[in-house]
């Protein structure tokens, strides 16, 4: 058994690094022209990149090293202070808008957003919550309720700035726990079904998301306006063939596909490396949600297997999301393409939960000899 965890360890390690140097790659050249043309620096996307890599990269190896067990009794106290950073990017002067949504802090040129910060911390919450409730799961006053009440005041703050994208993702994963944490069925059954009208609402409530919808069903009806990115995302997918048009040699990327180095990263790899460069993407995704389950499986305790669980669907959905946006098979959504993507916050949040997966693998084998003892 502990081979296995050895060998889920180093593919989660091994997954992560190719995905982030594919990222790099991509992200040059996705950018590079674009960038030029309105920074008149080829490089100042990844050269940013870079600052939020070595970010990252000094996060994730705390993360995988810290005793994250300690840090239990600190999670309450960091879901009120996000949560209050969520408050705070509201504020005008305060919060950074852009895009017509007001999502970032912006310090020294750099952009921090709280709602990424919000993923990682619920997570560590509700694992928390949620192990501490295991003997009185289906208790609906001192459980269920207090649960769902945070889950409603998260997604509801992070639905505000707008970002329907991001307070789905929320709420999908917090859902994933409450049915691997064992809420009964009749519980989860009804949130779902009251979720859904509301969910419909929030589709509907604005106009630009309800033109997002209509392009998802009929792109072409509009192919100047609001079906532009996604035909121009599939003229992108469809142009690379089996081998691609060659690294660096996308048409798309030539100011036609808007979001090329960010949300729409993925078609300009199907552009570029074509099939089996998308492919070895959509593997590469396979190997790190199927070591992050050999990890969860063989975590000892519901803490580790629930924070671990949180973690792995997160960054497995918003993979799914962002290529499933990519492909036209789902509506428009800003959601980055996990370490891959230029997008600071999300990179530092992809490769912090990355770190704390690492971390909950190494746990495992002193679980396992701890309780051979005599």
């Amino acid at each position: 058994m502990q081979d296995s965890v050895r060998r889920a360890r180093n593919l989660l390690f091994g997954s992560t690094m190719i995905l982030i140097a594919i990222g790099i790659v991509m992200i040059y050249s996705a950018s590079a022209i674009y960038a030029y043309d309105t920074m008149s620096d080829s490089g100042y996307f990844i050269k940013r990149h870079f600052v939020y890599l070595a970010v990252g990269g000094v996060l994730m190896a705390l993360a995988s090293r810290a005793d994250y067990k300690k840090l239990r009794k600190h999670a309450k106290t960091a879901l009120i202070a996000t949560l209050i950073l969520l408050v705070l990017v509201l504020v005008p002067h305060v919060g950074h808008a852009a895009g017509g949504a007001r999502r970032w802090f912006r310090f020294f040129g750099f952009s921090f957003q709280p709602s990424e910060l919000l993923k990682l911390v619920i997570i560590f919450y509700m694992a928390d919550f949620l192990e501490r409730k295991r003997e009185h799961l289906a208790d609906l006053k001192h459980t269920i309720m207090p649960a769902v009440f945070v889950l409603g005041i998260a997604a509801g703050l992070v639905l505000k700035q707008p970002d329907l994208g991001a307070a789905v993702t929320v709420a999908f994963v917090v859902f994933i726990l409450f049915f691997a944490a064992g809420f009964p069925l009749r519980y989860l059954s009804v949130l779902t079904l009251c979720s859904l009208p509301a969910l419909l609402f929030a589709m509907l409530a604005k106009p630009y998301r309800r033109k997002r919808l209509l392009a998802f069903f009929h792109p072409w009806d509009d192919p100047r306006g609001v079906g532009f990115q996604i035909i121009q995302s599939f003229l992108a997918l469809g142009s690379g063939g089996l081998f691609g048009v060659g690294l660096g040699r996308s048409q798309q990327k030539l100011f036609y596909l808007p979001e090329s180095h960010t949300d729409f990263i993925f078609s300009i790899i199907g552009e570029e490396l074509g099939f089996l460069g998308a492919g070895s993407v959509l593997v590469l995704f396979m190997i790190f949600i199927f070591a992050g389950m050999v990890i969860v499986f063989r975590s000892k305790n519901l803490f580790s297997q629930l924070l671990g669980l949180g973690l792995v669907s997160l960054i497995g959905l918003e993979a799914v999301i962002n290529i499933g946006v990519s492909i036209g098979a789902l509506p428009t959504k800003g959601l980055s393409l996990p370490f891959i993507s230029y997008g600071g916050s999300a990179l530092l949040a992809n490769m912090v939960a990355a770190g704390l997966l690492l971390n909950i693998s190494k746990d495992i084998p002193m679980e396992m000899s701890a309780e051979s003892l005599p």
